[in-house]
């Protein structure tokens, strides 16, 4: 299999993955990622079933998660949307960065940035 083989097969996974998290099924995690998952955000635990209990009650979970792009290369992945937490105005700007292993999420890394009023980014967030 080449390396853009394997990466649309782990953007195909991840977007399906994403698709179904954003329609509120969280659990949908415990296939994605490995048993031993790693993650590298601050305050969010390691290890599949403490993040998705993590996860289950932060505020992504309920969110509405509007995909703005999506780049795979290789064994990474990389999506680029709007998170927009019930009762929160703007949202906020997320990056998160997977790395995959057959097929499971193995690692994750992310950036997020609150979103500022309009007129204080004259070309858009997005």
């Amino acid at each position: 299999m080449s390396e853009n083989d394997i990466a649309e097969r782990n953007k195909e996974i991840v977007l399906r993955g994403f698709s179904e998290f954003a329609a509120g099924n969280v659990e949908i995690l415990r296939g994605l990622l490995r048993e031993d998952f790693v993650e590298h955000s601050p305050g969010n635990p390691s290890g599949r079933d403490a993040f998705v209990e993590f996860i289950k009650s932060s505020p992504v979970a309920g969110a509405r998660l509007d995909l703005k792009r999506v780049v795979a290369e290789g064994d990474h992945v990389v999506l680029h949307y709007h998170m927009v937490p019930q009762g929160e105005g703007h949202g906020i700007a997320v990056v998160d960065i997977w790395r995959m292993v057959d097929g499971q999420i193995a690692e994750h890394w992310d950036v997020v940035q609150p979103v500022p009023d309009p007129g204080e980014i004259p070309n858009g967030m997005f």
